[in-house]
């Protein structure tokens, strides 16, 4: 699944050799030479999607962190400005193109993109919901991927498809693709709806509100990801964390047998590339249906 001959980019890259991870060794073009290994398997992901950024000028030790969901002086043409529909007069939103657009945002420090769950052809009916599973700190790994089979079965039995990636943190995001029909309120009241279910059926192991005070041994389902507005890092995505890993898709089967939710870093994502016949998620907008 490696790909032989790697994306090139109009986009030039200001210090290259700037590090962005300096404990891996990971510098600017190092990100920039991933994301054209895997760019062909991102970019529905990304394209076309309003982005929330996490930008760090000086890598993940850098004192600054900016999360930003609007455009900063200097910003590099191929990343788009574009207006928010129900805000017309307000700050112009981001968006991206294409994979020079990806490359700008490289160069612009951003180690993270978190997309909303639609695109801008479709603002007001969603494409995705994502479960965002987030274990307290004394939950066990086997719990956390015994809650996304979980998750899986109960989406399955409502007539949708469950994909399941991993955060790139401490858990596992499941998601589901959907047929651009339902708007936002209707997806997000499913999400919370299903996310109620399971905390009532398990409350010893399940939570649908973030409220610290309970979260321990307990394995937080954040529903809030699918909000107008609100987002899930993509897949593929860097996180800005210690060990650079990635937000990774995965077969189910292969869930199973992970580790813990770090195994996939920019270390060795070129060796899941060339172990792997096909991308996991490869049928993902093909097992869309509406939401019902």
């Amino acid at each position: 699944m490696s790909q032989s001959n790697p994306l090139k980019s109009d986009v030039s890259l200001t210090h290259p050799d700037r590090l962005y991870w300096p404990d891996e060794g990971v510098t600017k073009q190092g990100l920039a030479d991933y994301y054209a290994e895997v760019w062909r398997f991102m970019a529905p992901y990304v394209v076309s999607r309003p982005l929330a950024l996490l930008r760090l000028p000086d890598g993940i030790k850098s004192h600054q962190r900016f999360f930003q969901k609007h455009a900063w002086k200097g910003m590099n043409p191929h990343i788009e400005e574009i207006a928010d529909p129900q805000d017309a007069d307000g700050e112009k939103l981001l968006r991206i193109a294409d994979f020079d657009g990806l490359v700008a945002l490289v160069q612009s420090a951003v180690l993270e993109i978190h997309p909303w769950g639609t695109t801008t052809d479709h603002w007001e009916r969603p494409d995705m919901i994502t479960m965002d599973l987030d274990p307290g700190e004394d939950v066990a790994w086997s719990a956390v991927i015994a809650a996304a089979f979980e998750v899986k079965t109960r989406l399955e039995a409502r007539g949708l498809a469950a994909f399941v990636k991993t955060s790139g943190g401490k858990g596992l995001h499941v998601v589901t693709p959907l047929a651009p029909k339902a708007g936002w309120a209707e997806v997000k009241d499913f999400a919370h709806g299903f996310a109620e279910s399971m905390s009532a059926d398990a409350p010893q192991k399940y939570l649908a509100t973030a409220t610290k005070a309970k979260r321990g041994g307990h394995i937080y389902i954040d529903y809030l990801r699918n909000g107008r507005g609100n987002t899930a890092v993509a897949p593929y995505s860097t996180r800005a964390r210690a060990g650079a890993p990635v937000s990774m898709p995965l077969d189910w089967q292969e869930l199973r047998e992970l580790a813990g939710p770090a195994a996939f870093t920019l270390a060795n994502v070129a060796q899941r590339l060339e172990s792997r016949a096909r991308d996991p998620w490869s049928d993902f907008f093909d097992a869309a249906v509406p939401l019902q």
